[in-house]
């Protein structure tokens, strides 16, 4: 890659007309968003132009980074051969100085290539290289991190910061004005929850969870805080929404599957105080608008598309044979089936605001922080993957004591890539933790929440995940049984997650995590990562406590766990 060719387009003056070839899919143009931005800082004085097909290009009305949008309508008058041609004359008569594509198709470049553009600037994708003035190829893992780190990265020989940052959109006054008029049109309390529900995808029947589980969702939902629930949807996703209104008891509910704009569905999500989805556009123009969402995954990828901030929870039911990233299921569904109403509304009830004067229940013995679990009678059998259990302050995260902060989240050095590693392998990863913090009054459980939220990002910047969390918040007074190092939390973990019992490793930085291995009758990995090591080898050697392997850090315990296992790591 010529670095001098790609820093003289970034000489002042050199590019006054810039051309964006957005993305096709609303929720990859949404996860496009913080890379526009970053384009409209780093050329300041060009005026920039979006190409873009229609749902997308009313996303970004109004967008502060958008001077012109220029409309692709195909199907319409740009389809076939012939509607390209016309479009690449179109733009011959804008005189544009540089095309950046961020969608990744071989059309993107041809269309910019017949339109005379003299600088097209893209990845090097769908065979497109010798149509492209400044290839850019993709660094190695990049498509297992975010999308949202994948579209900056593009601009990164640009000279830009590669630092994610949320999506953020905009909707302006008169539609925020016209939102709450079709609310009191359909005689909607507004002092009441507004719940959206989005049942559908357009991309295909795999990612959609079942109708009757959202209707039952809904119907604990409204009884708990006395909301409206609004029923989103596509084009020709009316007849979905009416079925699961009708199952819905309360007569709470409004759908308006396929009765919105793309501008108005922007301003009716953003009046939500939450919204339960499948992955699709309108999960990621929630987290957008930074409205709290239970987002629900079955055949696709979280690591890559899961809503970006914190404040939102991610349900999915493991299997192996997920992420498939189809559009139809092959077989059973069973990554949507497996998946109960009871995870997902215990999801939606953490982020719900309730009524004046009512408080949530008290947590059980032990509580939880996990991405999936649950099969609503459908017997899942038990996963033979070996499975990590990790403590967390120390091993994967910089420890500054009680973490109540999700903006203080700091991974030690290589966990992101180690963690990767494991999962690459097939190892399940789940995270045990002893959080008194919460019985100390110290810690609220949903700033806990943020906290592994905003873990479970940074680790996806690397393209790794955890399988679960799972958390103590007793003190250790309380003599319970999930209190580390009692078994209490890997049972659960195990029994909810459907794991081996027979290869399991535990990772931490403790002599209660070495214990906790001795009393599940796994090999044991004592870290140096973190604090006071010489007294946790102390406290061991007193008790008797001999770990299988003492690793550097978690990259040397990842190393040795797979050396020992004859594990190969995907590439």
């Amino acid at each position: 890659m010529d670095a001098g060719r790609f820093k003289q387009l970034t000489r002042p003056g050199a590019v006054q007309r810039l051309l964006v070839r957005a993305t096709n899919w609303l929720g990859d143009a949404v996860m496009m968003a913080p890379a526009l931005a970053a384009l409209s800082q780093r050329f300041p004085d060009a005026r920039i132009s979006l190409l873009a097909k229609p749902a997308v290009g009313e996303l970004f009305k109004g967008h502060p980074a958008i001077d012109e949008i220029i409309w692709y309508r195909s199907p319409g008058p740009h389809a076939g051969w012939g509607g390209k041609w016309s479009l690449s004359r179109t733009l011959s008569q804008a005189r544009f100085d540089l095309a950046i594509l961020f969608q990744n198709a071989f059309e993107a470049a041809l269309i910019t290539a017949l339109a005379g553009i003299p600088n097209r600037y893209g990845y090097v994708t769908d065979g497109r290289r010798l149509l492209l003035t400044h290839p850019v190829p993709r660094a190695k893992g990049l498509h297992r991190r975010h999308q949202v780190a994948y579209y900056l990265e593009l601009l990164y020989p640009l000279g830009v910061a590669v630092e994610a940052t949320a999506p953020v959109l905009y909707t302006t006054a008169d539609e925020d004005a016209a939102a709450m008029a079709r609310l009191n049109d359909l005689q909607i309390d507004t002092e009441r929850p507004i719940i959206g529900l989005n049942p559908g995808s357009s991309y295909g029947s795999a990612k959609r969870w079942l109708p009757e589980r959202f209707a039952e969702v809904a119907d604990r939902l409204i009884a708990s805080s006395g909301g409206h629930v609004l029923i989103f949807g596509g084009p020709g996703e009316w007849a979905l929404g009416e079925a699961i209104a009708e199952r819905i008891s309360s007569p709470n509910v409004s759908v308006l599957s396929g009765r919105t704009s793309v501008r108005q569905l922007m301003a009716l999500i953003k009046r939500c105080k939450l919204f339960v989805t499948n992955d699709c556009g309108p999960m990621h123009i929630a987290a957008a608008f930074d409205v709290p969402l239970v987002a629900v995954f079955g055949p696709t990828d979280p690591v890559t598309t899961a809503p970006f901030g914190s404040g939102h929870e991610l349900v999915r039911h493991p299997v192996d044979c997920s992420p498939c990233l189809l559009r139809e299921c092959p077989i059973d569904h069973r990554c949507m089936r497996g998946l109960s109403v009871d995870i997902v509304s215990q999801a939606a009830l953490r982020l719900l605001p309730l009524p004046p004067g009512k408080e949530r229940a008290e947590p059980c013995q032990f509580a939880r922080d996990e991405t999936a679990s649950g099969n609503d009678g459908m017997q899942a059998a038990t996963d033979s993957a070996p499975v990590v259990f990790l403590d967390r302050d120390g091993t994967i995260n910089v420890d500054p004591g009680y973490l109540n902060d999700p903006e203080a989240v700091r991974l030690l050095p290589g966990v992101g890539p180690a963690m990767a590693r494991l999962n690459r392998a097939g190892f399940k990863t789940v995270v045990v933790t002893n959080q008194s913090g919460i019985g100390r009054g110290l810690i609220r459980e949903e700033v806990l929440d943020a906290v592994h939220q905003r873990m479970r990002q940074l680790l996806a910047e690397s393209g790794a995940w955890l399988d679960g969390i799972y958390f103590c918040p007793h003190l250790p007074e309380d003599l319970c049984g999930c209190r580390k190092p009692s078994a209490g939390l890997v049972d659960r973990a195990r029994q909810e997650l459907k794991l081996s019992s027979d290869r399991a490793f535990v990772i931490g930085d403790k002599a209660t995590d070495v214990a906790l291995a001795r009393n599940i009758g796994a090999s044991a990995v004592f870290v140096l990562s973190g604090d006071h090591p010489d007294e946790q080898r102390s406290s061991m050697e007193a008790r008797g406590l001999v770990p299988d392997y003492v690793a550097k850090d978690l990259d040397d315990a990842v190393r040795w766990i797979l050396e020992k296992e004859n594990a190969i790591v995907l590439e």
